[in-house]
Protein backbone atom coordinates (compact mmCIF):
# COMPACT_ATOMS: atom_id res chain seq x y z
CA UNK A 1 0.00 0.00 0.00
CA UNK A 2 1.43 3.46 -0.56
CA UNK A 3 2.22 5.89 1.71
CA UNK A 4 1.94 8.83 -0.61
CA UNK A 5 -2.23 9.60 0.27
CA UNK A 6 -4.18 8.23 3.04
CA UNK A 7 -7.66 8.64 1.69
CA UNK A 8 -10.85 7.45 3.71
CA UNK A 9 -14.66 8.06 2.47
CA UNK A 10 -16.78 8.12 5.84
CA UNK A 11 -20.16 7.96 4.20
CA UNK A 12 -21.00 4.44 4.89
CA UNK A 13 -19.64 4.43 8.33
CA UNK A 14 -21.68 8.21 9.03
CA UNK A 15 -24.63 6.70 7.52
CA UNK A 16 -24.18 3.78 9.66
CA UNK A 17 -24.22 6.06 12.33
CA UNK A 18 -26.83 8.37 11.72
CA UNK A 19 -29.55 7.34 9.76
CA UNK A 20 -30.52 9.30 6.22
CA UNK A 21 -30.84 13.10 6.86
CA UNK A 22 -29.22 15.47 4.59
CA UNK A 23 -28.29 19.01 5.26
CA UNK A 24 -30.89 21.66 5.29
CA UNK A 25 -32.38 21.30 1.58
CA UNK A 26 -33.85 25.17 1.15
CA UNK A 27 -30.17 26.51 2.04
CA UNK A 28 -29.59 25.39 -1.68
CA UNK A 29 -32.07 28.49 -2.63
CA UNK A 30 -31.67 31.12 -0.21
CA UNK A 31 -29.25 34.31 -0.73
CA UNK A 32 -26.25 34.96 0.92
CA UNK A 33 -25.54 37.89 2.90
CA UNK A 34 -22.05 38.78 3.94
CA UNK A 35 -20.81 41.40 6.59
CA UNK A 36 -17.16 42.44 6.62
CA UNK A 37 -15.42 45.39 7.48
CA UNK A 38 -14.12 46.12 4.11
CA UNK A 39 -15.37 45.28 0.51
CA UNK A 40 -13.17 44.90 -3.09
CA UNK A 41 -15.69 44.50 -6.06
CA UNK A 42 -14.40 43.85 -9.63
CA UNK A 43 -17.78 43.77 -11.81
CA UNK A 44 -15.52 42.78 -14.99
CA UNK A 45 -14.43 38.89 -12.99
CA UNK A 46 -17.75 39.13 -11.23
CA UNK A 47 -15.66 38.87 -7.94
CA UNK A 48 -16.31 40.12 -5.04
CA UNK A 49 -13.57 39.99 -1.77
CA UNK A 50 -14.91 41.05 1.64
CA UNK A 51 -11.97 41.21 4.58
CA UNK A 52 -11.68 41.69 8.20
CA UNK A 53 -13.83 39.81 10.21
CA UNK A 54 -16.14 38.41 7.95
CA UNK A 55 -19.63 36.35 8.75
CA UNK A 56 -21.45 34.97 5.88
CA UNK A 57 -24.94 33.57 6.50
CA UNK A 58 -27.03 31.89 3.97
CA UNK A 59 -30.11 30.14 5.23
CA UNK A 60 -28.72 27.84 8.43
CA UNK A 61 -25.26 28.01 6.93
CA UNK A 62 -22.47 30.24 9.04
CA UNK A 63 -19.79 30.42 7.35
CA UNK A 64 -16.58 33.07 9.52
CA UNK A 65 -13.01 33.90 8.20
CA UNK A 66 -10.60 36.83 7.69
CA UNK A 67 -11.26 36.68 3.90
CA UNK A 68 -13.70 35.80 1.54
CA UNK A 69 -13.67 35.50 -2.32
CA UNK A 70 -17.06 35.04 -3.40
CA UNK A 71 -17.59 34.99 -7.47
CA UNK A 72 -21.05 33.86 -9.06
CA UNK A 73 -20.98 31.75 -12.65
CA UNK A 74 -23.21 32.60 -15.50
CA UNK A 75 -26.55 29.92 -14.08
CA UNK A 76 -26.22 31.98 -10.46
CA UNK A 77 -24.32 29.31 -8.47
CA UNK A 78 -21.83 31.48 -6.16
CA UNK A 79 -18.60 29.99 -4.89
CA UNK A 80 -16.87 31.19 -1.72
CA UNK A 81 -13.20 30.66 -0.82
CA UNK A 82 -13.00 31.76 3.03
CA UNK A 83 -9.22 32.11 4.74
CA UNK A 84 -8.64 31.95 8.48
CA UNK A 85 -6.11 34.29 10.31
CA UNK A 86 -3.26 33.07 11.87
CA UNK A 87 -4.80 32.41 15.39
CA UNK A 88 -8.27 31.76 14.12
CA UNK A 89 -9.15 28.75 11.35
CA UNK A 90 -11.33 29.60 9.30
CA UNK A 91 -15.58 27.95 10.65
CA UNK A 92 -18.48 26.95 8.95
CA UNK A 93 -22.01 26.01 10.55
CA UNK A 94 -25.24 23.73 8.98
CA UNK A 95 -28.14 22.30 10.55
CA UNK A 96 -29.09 18.96 9.08
CA UNK A 97 -32.51 18.40 7.59
CA UNK A 98 -35.34 18.39 9.51
CA UNK A 99 -33.11 16.91 13.17
CA UNK A 100 -31.75 19.31 15.88
CA UNK A 101 -28.46 18.20 14.27
CA UNK A 102 -25.43 20.31 13.15
CA UNK A 103 -22.41 19.98 10.99
CA UNK A 104 -19.70 22.34 12.03
CA UNK A 105 -16.15 22.70 10.77
CA UNK A 106 -12.74 24.51 10.45
CA UNK A 107 -9.52 24.70 8.42
CA UNK A 108 -7.10 27.43 7.21
CA UNK A 109 -9.07 27.11 3.94
CA UNK A 110 -12.44 26.18 3.54
CA UNK A 111 -13.99 26.22 0.13
CA UNK A 112 -17.80 26.54 -0.46
CA UNK A 113 -19.59 25.25 -3.57
CA UNK A 114 -22.79 26.16 -4.69
CA UNK A 115 -23.13 24.47 -7.85
CA UNK A 116 -22.06 20.59 -6.28
CA UNK A 117 -23.54 22.05 -2.74
CA UNK A 118 -20.04 20.46 -1.18
CA UNK A 119 -17.59 22.18 1.40
CA UNK A 120 -14.15 21.43 1.66
CA UNK A 121 -12.22 22.15 4.95
CA UNK A 122 -7.88 22.35 3.80
CA UNK A 123 -5.44 21.86 5.98
CA UNK A 124 -5.80 20.67 9.91
CA UNK A 125 -9.43 20.41 8.98
CA UNK A 126 -11.56 19.14 11.12
CA UNK A 127 -15.38 18.40 11.12
CA UNK A 128 -17.72 17.73 13.91
CA UNK A 129 -21.45 16.45 14.12
CA UNK A 130 -23.55 17.80 17.01
CA UNK A 131 -27.17 16.76 18.22
CA UNK A 132 -28.33 19.79 19.95
CA UNK A 133 -25.01 20.40 21.57
CA UNK A 134 -23.55 17.65 22.30
CA UNK A 135 -20.56 16.63 20.37
CA UNK A 136 -21.49 13.03 18.82
CA UNK A 137 -18.67 12.31 15.76
CA UNK A 138 -15.36 14.28 14.75
CA UNK A 139 -12.83 13.49 12.27
CA UNK A 140 -9.67 15.66 11.35
CA UNK A 141 -7.25 15.12 8.96
CA UNK A 142 -5.10 17.32 6.07
CA UNK A 143 -8.36 17.66 4.16
CA UNK A 144 -12.02 17.16 4.23
CA UNK A 145 -14.85 17.09 1.51
CA UNK A 146 -18.75 17.24 2.91
CA UNK A 147 -21.32 16.60 0.19
CA UNK A 148 -24.10 18.70 1.66
CA UNK A 149 -26.84 16.90 -0.51
CA UNK A 150 -25.58 13.22 0.05
CA UNK A 151 -24.16 13.98 3.66
CA UNK A 152 -20.94 12.54 2.46
CA UNK A 153 -17.62 12.63 4.27
CA UNK A 154 -14.38 12.09 2.91
CA UNK A 155 -11.09 12.75 4.57
CA UNK A 156 -7.49 12.71 3.13
CA UNK A 157 -4.18 12.51 5.37
CA UNK A 158 -1.70 14.40 4.86
CA UNK A 159 0.83 12.93 2.91
CA UNK A 160 4.78 11.97 3.87
CA UNK A 161 7.07 14.49 2.94
CA UNK A 162 11.28 14.37 3.46
CA UNK A 163 10.28 16.46 6.87
CA UNK A 164 6.99 15.20 8.10
CA UNK A 165 5.60 11.71 8.71
CA UNK A 166 2.36 10.78 6.73
CA UNK A 167 -0.91 12.51 8.59
CA UNK A 168 -2.56 10.11 9.96
CA UNK A 169 -6.94 10.66 9.69
CA UNK A 170 -8.62 10.61 12.61
CA UNK A 171 -12.62 9.58 13.68
CA UNK A 172 -13.99 9.90 16.70
CA UNK A 173 -17.99 8.29 16.13
CA UNK A 174 -20.80 7.29 18.76
CA UNK A 175 -23.99 5.55 17.38
CA UNK A 176 -27.25 6.61 17.12
CA UNK A 177 -29.48 7.02 19.88
CA UNK A 178 -32.01 4.10 19.51
CA UNK A 179 -35.30 6.02 20.38
CA UNK A 180 -37.33 2.97 19.46
CA UNK A 181 -35.95 0.99 22.23
CA UNK A 182 -37.85 0.50 25.46
CA UNK A 183 -36.49 1.92 28.57
CA UNK A 184 -36.26 -0.92 31.00
CA UNK A 185 -37.90 -0.30 33.77
CA UNK A 186 -36.00 -1.14 37.34
CA UNK A 187 -37.52 -2.42 40.25
CA UNK A 188 -38.12 -0.57 43.00
CA UNK A 189 -35.98 -1.50 46.28
CA UNK A 190 -38.00 -3.65 48.89
CA UNK A 191 -37.90 -1.81 52.26
CA UNK A 192 -37.34 -3.87 55.75
CA UNK A 193 -37.77 -2.60 59.20
CA UNK A 194 -34.34 -2.70 61.08
CA UNK A 195 -34.98 -3.93 64.30
CA UNK A 196 -32.75 -1.41 66.39
CA UNK A 197 -34.59 1.06 64.37
CA UNK A 198 -37.69 -0.34 66.12
CA UNK A 199 -36.11 -0.89 69.82
CA UNK A 200 -35.03 2.85 69.32
CA UNK A 201 -38.47 4.07 68.80
CA UNK A 202 -40.06 1.60 71.18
Amino acid sequence: MKNTLLSVSLWLVMAGVAGHAWAEKADRNKPMNVEADALRYDDLKQVSVFTGNVVLTKGSIVIRGAQLEVRQDPDGYQFGLVTGSAATPAFFRQKRDGLDEFIEGDGETIEYDGRADTVRFIKKAQLRRLRGATLADEVTGASILYENLSDRFTVDGAPKSATAPAGRVRAMLTPKPDAAAPAVPQASPTLRATPQLEKAAQ
